[in-house]
């Protein structure tokens, strides 16, 4: 007999044999082993339906010449042509696709089709979903209007934001990460907006990755203040505020150093004005996680991101984190509590926060420490049961569910 189970306990991993077995067809412009938060998140995504014994097929672009699909028995990929994205090394857009998805999924019906990006190969995919009537969730991840403006091309802001309404709109739901963005999203048209948030490892980010050495390295001691920013270093990340900042912090409190870690188009343009910051370059796994946690204070001024994952794994570092009222921030942090906040664009008062952790090492910790422990609720396990609870209810519209043949790694393209 079971043993008495509370409800957080209780999830669909307990016994997967009471939910049905999902045929879940994910397509994005991006997946690790590329860095950003939304494969990232698409990562842990994916990960964890397998774990909950549904089957994935990823569909994205070649990110490489020698790139080559990787399928396990609950796993395929179809890899398309792409191109790169301009300015955004790294990055590839998928090209138009539409008639190889409609033949794909024509022989190999998915349950639901999972849309992560607004490009060529996401409104492809669209197009032959809807053609064959499947179930298409869609997700908001990237502010691509706000963007605009940081690469040269504003005066289509207009455009943007009327494409992006109408790709959203012909799926059946389109998830975002916070009520922020719902509520911005909705006052502008969208429909069918349901909100899934994003999650943390907490296993990886947490404060017990201080490293004395890396400190050392950085040529501080314990009593110094490490400021941290963790990012891309491109434009439409702000990074004129995060050095204005740290001038302030400095000036409060000269025993700081500035350490920048990621990398970007404008790296080396700041590398060369800011011979008194430290770049560290793009870091990953236990690494990265040393890097945060080896720091005390986390500058984070964008305003384009709809959650950041950065915020939060920061918080789970136990670092006192400064950003703007928005995204994760306004979602988790409380001001005073568990870290600090200043309203959107108030460039003056996100100074004056970042100015106020300077000298007070006991506001430091104290915030560090609320904030490690409220990412230590953040479980992805609870994000991608939400995300699997949508999926299921959708694949209950199609008609033909459950009709189609089996799929199997060896349907696995390149």
């Amino acid at each position: 007999m079971l043993r008495a189970m509370d409800a957080a306990e209780f999830t669909c991993q307990t016994l997967p044999s009471m939910r049905p077995q999902l045929r879940i067809a994910v397509v994005t412009e991006t997946y690790p082993p590329e860095v950003n938060g939304v494969a990232m998140t698409l990562g842990r995504l994916v990960n964890g339906l397998q774990v909950r014994n549904h089957q994935v097929q990823l569909i994205r672009p070649r990110q490489h010449a020698d790139d080559q699909p990787q399928p396990t028995a609950s796993f395929s990929e179809h890899l398309q042509r792409g191109i790169a994205l301009p300015r955004y090394e790294g990055l590839k857009v998928g090209l138009p696709a539409k008639a190889a998805l409609t033949r794909l999924w024509t022989k190999q019906r998915p349950d639901v089709v999972q849309i992560a990006t607004e490009g060529p190969l996401g409104w492809s995919a669209l197009a032959a979903a809807n053609k064959l009537r499947l179930p298409v969730a869609s997700d908001f991840h990237t502010n691509f209007h706000s963007y605009s403006s940081h690469y040269g091309f504003g005066l289509l802001r207009r455009a943007i934001v009327a494409y992006l309404r109408k790709f959203h709109n012909k799926a059946a739901v389109t998830l975002v990460p916070t009520e922020g963005i719902r509520r911005e999203l909705t006052a502008s048209g969208y429909e069918n907006i349901e909100i899934i948030g994003r999650g943390v490892d907490t296993r990886l980010f947490h404060p017990g990755r201080r490293d004395p050495d890396l400190r050392t390295q950085w040529g501080m001691n314990e009593n110094d203040t490490a400021v941290i920013h963790v990012g891309r270093l491109a434009a439409e990340k702000n990074l004129a505020l995060v050095f204005r900042a740290f001038d302030a912090l400095h000036e409060a409190n000269p025993a700081t150093r500035l350490v920048l870690v990621g990398d970007g188009p404008e790296r080396v343009q700041w590398q060369a004005r800011r011979p008194d910051a430290i770049f560290c370059g793009t870091r990953t796994g236990e690494d990265l996680a040393a890097h945060y946690a080896s720091g005390d204070v986390f500058l984070f001024p964008s305003l384009t991101e709809t959650w950041g994952n950065v915020t939060i794994e920061a918080m789970a570092s136990g670092l006192a984190v400064v950003a703007y009222d928005c995204a994760a921030a306004e979602e988790i942090i409380r001001h005073g509590e568990n870290g600090l906040k200043a309203p959107p664009e108030d460039e003056a008062e996100f100074v004056t926060q970042a100015v106020s952790l300077g000298q007070e090492r006991a506001l430091q910790r104290r915030l560090g420490c609320a904030a490690a422990a409220r990412a230590a609720q953040l479980s992805w396990d609870a994000i991608i049961d939400s995300f699997e609870r949508v999926l299921l209810r959708l694949a209950q519209t199609d008609p033909a569910a459950n009709n189609s043949i089996e799929w199997s790694a060896a349907a696995n393209t390149g």
